[in-house]
């Protein structure tokens, strides 16, 4: 919703990150600590108000620079929201589309939090975004970038990838209190999977509630092969329709593919599965940083 904070909290990624041995995707040591002291209160309010914890959390992060823009420090003001006619609280004025903007200003961060779920909630705009299954963390991205809550092209971009890069996806599954993995769990009925054949690459579709462990066994495959072979963390969440690749994907994309327009609420994992591309071939091809976040409208080269 803020611009500016939008763009600081971006470039701070490229100051405070470590990396992890085991995946050598950076990590920001700020949101990692801001996802550890909020998470919960996301949690609690996925249970009230039936918003994503993930999608709470990525906002958060992404609007407040990790709980480090003034705007956040000062007025307690974690989503980026403006006054508007209704406000009746606090003020405060920033530069943001136009200069000194209000912005409303909170006692304690709780109160945005509260706030920025009653925003959603209380809004016919955004309606429609409670009518998605709660884990659906890309169409609600979509959604409130389709529904005006930032003017940024890559907002429902930049969600996607702070959920998917720090695996808040987990705590929508925490709020519903679904498990996080099929581990330990009696043997679920098995499916009748259809193989499909395609560009020289095989592979399944998943289905509604499905996950890797179920597909597994039902095709009589190992679990660590599908998440190797479709480039993502265990208990990554799988949604209907989404292709789940059985062999290593190609280096590059297949005649006449060429080249990809970026759309709302695509990612360079999503755009990569659909091609049935490695990630990394993805990112070389077209010059980009594991950092890069792609924006509506870009032209990635396929080949």
């Amino acid at each position: 919703m803020n611009k500016n904070i939008a763009l600081i909290t971006f470039g701070l990624f490229f100051v405070f990150f470590h990396v992890l041995p085991a995946s050598g995707q950076r990590r920001n040591s700020s949101y990692e600590k801001y996802i550890k002291e909020y998470s919960n209160l996301a949690i609690q309010h996925q249970q009230k108000y039936k918003i994503p914890a993930s999608i709470t959390l990525a906002q958060g992060i992404l609007e407040s620079g990790a709980g480090l823009s003034e705007l956040a420090r000062k007025s307690n003001n974690h989503f980026g929201i403006k006054c508007h006619n209704d406000w009746k609280g606090g003020r405060v004025y920033h530069n943001d589309d136009l200069a000194g903007e209000c912005f409303r200003q909170y006692r304690k961060v709780e109160e945005s939090y509260d706030d920025h779920s009653r925003f959603l909630t209380e809004r016919s705009r955004y309606a429609s975004l409670f009518r998605l299954n709660i884990t659906d963390y890309k169409g609600w991205a979509r959604g409130l970038q389709n529904c005006g809550y930032a003017t940024d092209k890559a907002y429902a971009n930049k969600l996607i990838k702070l959920i998917e890069d720090y695996e808040l996806y987990k705590f929508d599954r925490q709020s519903t209190g679904r498990k996080a993995t099929a581990q330990n769990q009696p043997a679920a009925k098995t499916i009748n999977r259809t193989i499909y054949k395609t560009h020289g690459l095989i592979y399944v579709i998943a289905v509604e509630n499905d996950s890797f462990e179920q597909i597994a066994q039902d095709i009589n495959f190992k679990v660590k092969d599908l998440i190797k072979y479709n480039e993502v963390p265990n208990d990554f969440p799988l949604q209907k329709g989404d292709l789940v690749y059985l062999q290593k994907k190609k280096t590059k994309a297949d005649k006449p593919y060429y080249d990809h327009v970026v759309q709302i609420g695509e990612s360079m994992h999503s755009i990569a599965q659909f091609y049935g591309v490695r990630i990394k071939n993805l990112y070389k091809m077209n010059k980009k940083s594991m950092d890069y976040i792609p924006v509506e409208g870009d032209v990635l080269k396929l080949r």
